[in-house]
């Protein structure tokens, strides 16, 4: 699943949907976003040990990556993020009384829907499956709603209520309402803010390849309904996220708002691409480099030629991109050459001193050079043996995965449409 991918917006404003700045904070707000594979999340299996996590999480970074090229530059506006190969969660509330669910938080899904009763079919959850006639402030939308008619992915019931269809291509389904409803976010400091008339899919039948302990998917896409879209109007525009180790016992956490706001020595920024589909976050890559060695393209790029998706955990980069790269280290490193044991990976080292310090990877973008942490670009696949974690791309779009991301804050401003990194401890933020 997608994470953390973990990113070109429509800064579509649903002022009806949210009610006014007076529920969020001045500092803004900050909430956990926990890893599948760290031991506070409900997807964690104890009988794993680290290695056979990192191979799972390989092997859905490349069925992650696949959906881009076949369905989600291609059939937009179907939702194409396969949810049970998402990386990271994150715990919200919603309804009056609130509910407390898990939702797979996604930089390329671009709604908030959960599981609702009645359930014609559901998929298992640790928490409770939702029930809107519960709820005081839970209202279906209408088909003439401009929420209902905002989005492609509506239809209208006999009963002229707003519905949903999301199809996956691992088979998950997800069917429903679109209505409003009350959402709760808890920030780390300790208070909640609330979000009236925030609009939902209410899922009545789903199904989903692997049996979930997540109550959904949490959209913060570019989308007219994606939670980052809904919440624009509080938190200007700004949101970010800081990607710790991914099987520590420490959480990462999303910031909205000013809590958002990256700045200080070393940070770069860069401009964010408007192209289709808007659920994406585009960006140029110009080049990449290996130690001194700058490896540019063979041939002139478009703008918004990589993706940054913190739901994908590998860095994919286009073929003639990676070749040279993985030549120019094949060059420098003063390792013996091994064989991948999981098949996934090209360029891995035996390193059973787990010390060799491996060339400096920066990635540069249109006017900022982002230097990649080793511990980020040569993970630890076996016993004694690391692999670069950059897989080649297969039509030329490029993907910055959250393994490149770790221990970068990633800050976005959709207002003046830049993204900015700062390198980060991001266990101590």
């Amino acid at each position: 699943m997608s994470s953390w991918s973990f990113l070109t917006f429509i800064l579509f404003s649903l002022s009806c949907l949210i009610s006014s700045l007076s529920n969020t904070p001045n500092n803004g707000i900050s909430v956990e976003l926990i890893h599948r594979d760290s031991p506070k999340s409900p997807f964690y299996q104890p009988s794993e040990n680290n290695y056979q996590r990192i191979a799972n999480a390989m092997k859905r970074s490349i069925n992650h990556v696949k959906v881009f090229y076949k369905d989600s530059l291609t059939n937009y506006p179907r939702t194409t993020v396969i949810p049970d190969k998402g990386e990271y969660l994150m715990i919200y509330f919603v309804g009056t009384p609130p509910i407390k669910l898990y939702g797979i938080v996604d930089t390329g899904s671009d709604i908030v829907w959960f599981q609702c009763q009645p359930c014609k079919q559901c998929y298992k959850q640790t928490t409770n499956i939702f029930d809107p006639s519960k709820s005081s402030s839970y209202k279906d939308l209408l088909c003439s709603s401009k929420q209902c008619t905002s989005v492609d992915f509506s239809s209208c019931s006999k009963y002229n209520y707003c519905e949903y269809t999301i199809n996956y291509v691992d088979g998950t389904v997800s069917k429903g309402n679109i209505g409003v409803e009350t959402l709760t976010l808890n920030s780390t400091t300790g208070s909640s803010f609330s979000f009236p008339n925030f609009v939902i899919g209410c899922g009545h039948n789903n199904t989903m390849s692997f049996q979930g302990r997540n109550s959904g998917v949490v959209g913060i896409g570019g989308g007219p309904i994606s939670l980052l879209t809904q919440l624009t109007s509080s938190i200007g525009g700004k949101f970010s996220y800081c990607l710790g180790p991914s099987m520590s016992n420490s959480t990462s956490k999303l910031n909205f708002g000013n809590a958002a706001v990256v700045s200080g020595p070393g940070v770069v920024s860069t401009t964010l691409v408007k192209k289709s589909p808007p659920i994406f976050y585009f960006v140029s890559l110009n080049a990449f480099s290996v130690g001194n060695k700058i490896i540019g393209f063979s041939k002139p790029q478009v703008e918004g030629n990589f993706i940054i998706d913190s739901g994908t955990t590998l860095t994919t980069l286009p073929s003639d991109i990676y070749k040279n790269v993985e030549s120019t280290l094949v060059a420098l490193v003063k390792l013996n050459r091994v064989k991948d044991p999981n098949k996934i990976l090209s360029l891995c080292y035996s390193d059973k001193s787990n010390k060799y310090v491996f060339p400096k990877i920066t990635a540069h973008f249109k006017g900022a050079g982002v230097w990649l942490n080793s511990t980020s670009t040569f993970i630890p696949v076996a016993n004694g043996v690391v692999c670069l974690a950059f897989a080649p791309s297969q039509d030329g779009i490029g993907v910055f995965g959250n393994l490149a991301q770790q221990n970068l804050l990633v800050g976005y401003d959709l207002q003046r449409n830049i993204v900015s990194f700062k390198p980060s401890n991001c266990t101590k933020l």
